[in-house]
């Protein structure tokens, strides 16, 4: 590529850039104009969009770029001078030439043809004859603004300025999310220095008291005669505890301060780095007002919607994967509940419909209500189709309530489209939406308004970074469960509980809800409790409540997210992990996979009864030691393996495995290869060399999975060796049962 043909592919891209920032100038204003006409600061900012990409496009040599900005500029300036009125048509033919500007960067031969349908289109709304085509560039003089842009309406345009006058650093978003990662871990880790702080109060506390015990020693021996080396040896102690004394306290100080301020700019920096991921919640709104307009229009409806909450700050992870299901349930409203204008007139409505979007901050949780002032959702079609699809008998869809009968909209494939067209009738709707909004860790409700139309109301996390979580004990190990996807925690008393249909269950506001026990879904042995009531998780799939016991609520705590290592794969009912602030492992929990996991539950009949106070003593298991420097990894081993009743203890690297074998007894080992200090092979070898532990099983867990990677475990003496790849829950735990049976004998 020669100089000139890299500097032009530079200008190019710099001309699609500014043709991007100027579109959202452009079709803001133009959608404004379109209900205002008349607005300066609009007829403004839009005239120069068009004459500034005029100015970038005869730069770069785009001749065609140069005709549609110069007719869109004279249309707009005519307007300035009241020379004409805007009309819907001279907004769609201005729309059109803004989406036309942003494809002619291609270079495309094809929009030849389109330049010209579209010239000649403004030139013919403006009133001037279409010219004939030329491939010079039209020779334009600049242009003085006609009115200035007040502050208010032109508000959008302005933090645009503010924005390209900010200092920006271009850093990769893999980068950026490891720095959020580090600045998370290191939160946590600088919560491990109070400890350390509690004990040295702890050692003033007993200097102290050792120098009143030397005090008492003093005055007991009064009047006692003590050689001149016993006095000496007395007073020098005395004076090395005072010293001891002096210098712990002033090192205490120091520590303290340390600790105070260390704290304060570890939580600055994560909340900083945090924050920098935010963006306004107007971010995913590019292009949805404009979407909504030229819907209704190819709908022959009247259709405006409205925002509140523009500036409400959420994570740029949460408003990407927002998009598609926001832009689904917007177009829903156009296309289900606004009526056409002449409908909307015989109910006494407006022309126009409206369709709201309200975004705010709740709870730690950022909420989002789509309601449209429409037609609504006839329940009686709902439930027309509900029994057509038998999906229940027509005496069962009689008593379902409005809610249940909502939910069923919810489900794959269910539509109460009467025809397939371009926007619906498919079946493929607010199921995607569901799906994509749980995967977010959040919820949908769908409601029907008193006043017409419906509602549909979302909770999301802010961020996917950290998650606002309620950690709970379950089998003597922490768990959390995303406050978002669960309904509420209680305390149940043990008189509550009643037998209905075999299963214990609970009345709660009028509704029995299911008892289920959170270790028995989970496979972790119950602990046995002492309390009189049972804490309790409430979830909810679409039909009904599920109230999982567990043995205790921790609290609340927000999380810095830890993803599970992808070579294992989906692990069961688990979404990520985490580290609580004392540097204790969580793992936290997939409510969907969890409601899953309770259906086949309780399809297999086989439901323990939740009495926490009858657990009783087991005989002693067998001891299984997991050598693995990935943390992930060595949790989820340990759990899988404690949930067989296995006793587990954990090394973190070769060395630190076979300092343990030698210090305790084991009835198996499972180490992987790759690790620091020691790698796995080196720990067999030293295993089989070893008179006391030579016959101890061994199994090798690594992700390397060729042949001559197996033949060296197996080699080195390992009695059995796992390839990470095709690890999952069954195969690891069905292996150690093939090697040393049951967890007890």
């Amino acid at each position: 590529m020669t100089p000139d043909q890299m500097r032009d592919a530079s200008l190019l891209e710099l001309f699609r850039m500014e043709a991007e920032a100027q579109k959202q100038v452009l079709d803001t204003g133009l959608l404004i104009l379109e209900r205002d006409p008349t607005n300066a600061a609009q007829l403004e900012a839009c005239m120069r969009a068009a004459h500034s990409l005029k100015g970038a496009a005869r730069i770069v040599g785009l001749d065609n770029g140069v005709q549609v900005a110069h007719v869109m500029e004279d249309l707009l300036v005519a307007a300035q001078e009241h020379q004409l009125r805007l009309s819907p048509e001279h907004i769609d033919a201005l729309l059109q030439g803004s989406d036309l500007l942003l494809r002619i960067g291609q270079a495309d031969e094809a929009l030849d043809a389109q330049v010209l349908s579209l010239t000649s289109r403004l030139q013919t709304l403006f009133g001037n004859p279409p010219a004939a085509p030329s491939n010079t560039a039209v020779p334009v003089e600049p242009r003085t603004p006609s009115a200035a842009p007040s502050a208010s309406s032109a508000a959008p345009v302005e933090v645009q300025a503010d924005e390209r006058n900010a200092r920006v650093l271009r850093v990769s978003a893999e980068r950026f999310d490891h720095l959020i990662d580090l600045s998370g871990k290191s939160l946590v880790e600088f919560q491990r220095t109070k400890p350390l702080s509690d004990a040295l109060h702890r050692l003033k506390r007993q200097q102290e008291a050792a120098r009143r015990t030397l005090e008492s020693l003093r005055e007991h021996l009064l009047g006692t005669a003590l050689d001149a080396t016993a006095q000496a040896l007395f007073k020098e102690s005395r004076n090395l505890l005072n010293e001891c004394q002096q210098q712990l306290q002033a090192h205490q100080e120091l520590f303290d301060d340390f600790v105070w301020h260390g704290g304060q700019r570890t939580q600055q920096l994560y909340d900083l780095a945090l924050a920098s991921r935010m963006r306004p919640f107007a971010d995913v709104l590019a292009g949805q007002t404009r979407m909504l307009r030229d819907l209704g229009r190819s709908l022959d409806k009247q259709v405006r919607l409205e925002i509140e909450g523009e500036n409400t700050q959420v994570d740029r992870d949460v408003l990407q994967r927002l998009e598609a299901p926001l832009t689904h349930l917007l177009r829903n409203a156009v296309d289900h509940g606004i009526e056409a204008p002449a409908e909307r007139l015989r109910k006494g409505k407006a022309e126009e419909g409206l369709v709201l979007l309200r975004a705010r901050h709740h709870a730690g949780m950022l909420v989002l209500e789509v309601s449209d002032d429409g037609a609504g959702i006839d329940l009686e079609r709902v439930a027309n189709a509900v029994v057509s699809r038998q999906f229940a008998s027509a005496e069962q869809a009689e008593q379902m309530t409005e809610e249940e009968l909502l939910a069923f909209l919810f489900l794959p494939g269910f539509s109460l489209s009467q025809q397939i067209t371009e926007v619906s009738g498919r079946g493929v709707g607010l199921d995607v939406v569901q799906h994509e909004i749980r995967r977010m860790r959040g919820n949908v409700r769908l409601l029907r308004n008193p006043q017409g139309g419906c509602l549909f109301h979302l909770e999301l996390p802010l961020t996917l970074s950290v998650v606002r979580a309620l950690v709970v004990t379950i089998g003597g190990e922490a768990y959390a469960f995303p406050l978002a996807q669960i309904e509420r925690m209680l305390r149940l008393p043990r008189s509550a509980i009643v037998q209905l249909e075999g299963r214990q269950q609970f009345w709660l506001e009028d509704e029995h809800v299911g008892l289920i026990s959170a270790a028995q879904l989970l496979q972790r042995p119950e602990a046995q409790a002492e309390q009189d009531d049972i804490p309790i998780v409430l979830i909810r799939d679409r039909e009904r409540y599920h109230g999982l016991a567990v043995e205790a609520f921790v609290g609340e705590y927000t999380l810095v997210l830890m993803p599970l290592d992808a070579r294992l794969g989906k692990v069961r009912d688990v979404a990520a992990g985490a580290l609580l602030h004392d540097g204790t492992p969580v793992l936290i929990l997939d409510v969907d996979d969890l409601l899953n996991s309770v259906g086949k539950l309780l399809g297999t009949g086989h439901l323990q009864h939740i009495d926490h106070s009858s657990v009783t003593s087991q005989a002693q298991s067998k001891r299984v030691l997991v050598v693995d420097d990935s943390l992930t990894v060595r949790e989820l081993e340990r759990k899988l393996l404690l949930s067989r009743g296995y006793q587990v203890d954990v090394a973190v690297d070769g060395m630190d495995g076979w300092n343990a074998l030698r210090a305790g007894s084991f009835d198996l080992l499972i180490t992987d290869i790759d690790m620091p200090r020691m790698d796995g092979i080196e720990l067999v070898s030293h295993v089989r060399q070893d008179s006391r532990l030579r016959s101890l099983p061994v199994m090798v867990v690594s992700y390397k999975d060729r042949e001559e990677d197996r033949r060296r475990g197996l080699e080195a003496g390992a009695d059995y060796y796992l390839a990470k790849a095709s690890f999952h829950d069954e195969a690891l735990l069905d292996a150690v049962q093939t090697l040393i049976g049951e967890a007890r004998e």
